[in-house]
């Protein structure tokens, strides 16, 4: 295909979505934990966000996470502009009280350059709560204008056999590749996104990211 076997791993370059109880998959839990030296951040999503109340079991991950200097990025889902701001924000606010949050993951974001000055708003607030480190996870190639507001910007979600050869939009020659990434699910070992962040998993739809990367998959 368009990439090449996995051989070696550079530091802090998975981006790992990992959305499994810890109280359910403990053992899943601990080889993440172990992996730190190899993570540009852990997303944290207890219930689709936040959730309603606090959580002990993702509140003891995350501290441990950052214990060994992982962003721990708290899940908000912006349903591609339509969910209320006051609503993104308290989620951000629940992940960084409850579970000390350093970063924010935005998701299903838009595209659309028109719904620009509702992802500024938003990303102003996730700084202001306390995100170093700020995602847009679009799913696809977005405005370039969204390419001021976040650290990382997730420019393809979705499965290996989906994996596009197209080359990315010519704006994007103009940031440092470590500016993107690519999350693949349904991927074959070896499998090896091309952008230098990236996450490339075997789960498949509806629940890929209750399995590690297979990088870390093979180390356990």
């Amino acid at each position: 295909m368009h990439a090449a076997p996995l051989t070696s791993a550079p530091e802090r370059n998975l981006l790992v979505p990992f959305y499994d109880h810890p109280a359910d998959r403990p053992e899943a839990w601990e080889t993440l934990i172990a992996a730190a030296p190899l993570l540009y951040g852990v997303v944290l999503n207890p219930a689709s966000g936040a959730g309603e109340a606090p959580d002990p079991a993702f509140a003891e991950a995350a501290a441990r996470l950052r214990a060994a200097d992982v962003p721990v990025l708290g899940y908000a889902d912006t349903d591609y502009g339509r969910r209320p701001h006051a609503d993104v924000v308290r989620d951000l606010l629940r992940h960084r009280d409850w579970y000390g949050a350093d970063g924010a993951f935005l998701d299903q974001v838009a595209t659309d350059p028109a719904l620009l000055p509702h992802y500024r708003r938003l990303s102003v607030a996730a700084r202001a709560a306390g995100a170093r480190t700020l995602v847009l996870n679009h799913g696809a190639h977005p405005d370039p204008g969204y390419a001021e507001l976040a650290d990382l910007l997730v420019t393809f979600e979705g499965t290996w056999a989906a994996y596009p050869e197209v080359r990315a939009p010519e704006w994007t020659l103009g940031h440092p590749p470590e500016r993107f990434c690519h999350l693949v699910y349904a991927a074959p070992p070896g499998a090896r996104p091309a952008t230098s962040v990236h996450c490339a998993v075997p789960g498949d739809a509806p629940h890929p990211w209750g399995t590690l990367p297979h990088l870390l998959e093979s180390a356990r």
